[in-house]
């Protein structure tokens, strides 16, 4: 029997080895010589051309990677760099807004001051109150090296916010009229009918407080009526604005009506205030 001839063989590395010992040849001899036509020269064309071009489209997603990642770089840097700015402007911008509002109150202080020219008066910051949602009883950072004594009316927004009831050297507590303890001596500005302003902190989650023993023989008095302080009050200055009317009725009695009111002041918000340094007679000490 006829022994069968074993097959030549090359593996993959050294046919991958050759080619390029070709290529390389093929290429010193295309660019070293003056052969420019002919069967190597088609075969070099033939081999190097794809060769060359496909090493021009490596090197040009090579070079389109390397724009992108140096893009890329830029945008992250530019980025951070807006963000920056954003961030400032963030903060410049609240600071704005800060002073816009402060400048807004202290402008209703002003006004409120100009109201009232007769009493003398000193501005003050609230600089803490007591836990819940209203002020009805807070701490202010003027004291008695201020001027401030106690019994002193204070006011805010568009009127009567309350008085002091301590004072320290250099701050003060005040005790509003919404506190549950609080009761003023009131009329109604257009008909000069006294009444009775007591607070209610049940009633403040509605922004009312209550009316009483209001005379109204008349009814005269209807709703949107100005309240202030009555010249009877012991402690308040006469003629403060205390709030507006929102309803009576007539009580059971038959002589007197009770209601409410909406306050002149904004009770949940409260930072400066005007301290009268004007006692009512009789007051001092």
């Amino acid at each position: 029997m006829k022994k069968k001839k074993r097959k030549f063989t090359l593996s993959s590395e050294y046919v991958l080895l050759i080619f390029t010992v070709l290529c390389v040849i093929m290429i010193f001899v295309t660019f070293n010589t003056k052969i420019t036509a002919g069967p190597l020269r088609g075969v070099a064309s033939y081999v190097l051309v794809p060769l060359q071009k496909g090493i021009n489209q490596i090197g040009s997603v090579v070079s389109s990677w390397s724009d992108n990642l140096t893009n890329l770089k830029d945008v992250m840097a530019e980025n951070e760099e807006l963000k920056e700015q954003v961030d400032q402007l963030t903060t410049e911008n609240n600071i704005l807004q800060q002073d816009r509002f402060e400048l807004n109150r202290l402008r209703e202080l002003y006004e409120l001051d100009e109201k009232y020219p007769d009493y003398n008066k000193v501005g003050a910051r609230v600089i803490g109150k007591d836990a819940g949602n209203w002020f009805q009883n807070f701490v202010i950072d003027k004291g008695s090296e201020d001027g401030i004594q106690v019994d002193m009316n204070v006011i805010a927004g568009s009127g009567l916010v309350g008085r002091v009831t301590s004072v320290s050297s250099h701050s003060a507590t005040v005790l509003s009229i919404i506190d549950d303890s609080s009761n003023v001596a009131a009329q109604v500005l257009s008909t000069s009918d006294n009444c009775i302003v007591s607070g209610s902190l049940q009633l403040m989650s509605e922004n009312k407080i209550s009316i009483s023993k209001l005379t109204d023989e008349e009814d005269k008095v209807t709703s949107g009526e100005k309240i202030v302080t009555s010249n009877i009050s012991d402690k308040y200055l006469p003629g403060i604005l205390i709030g507006y009317v929102d309803q009576v009725s007539m009580d059971s009695n038959n002589l007197t009506k009770s209601g409410t009111l909406r306050p002149a002041v904004d009770f949940a918000h409260l930072e400066e205030v005007l301290v009268i340094l004007d006692l009512k007679k009789g007051t001092e000490e």
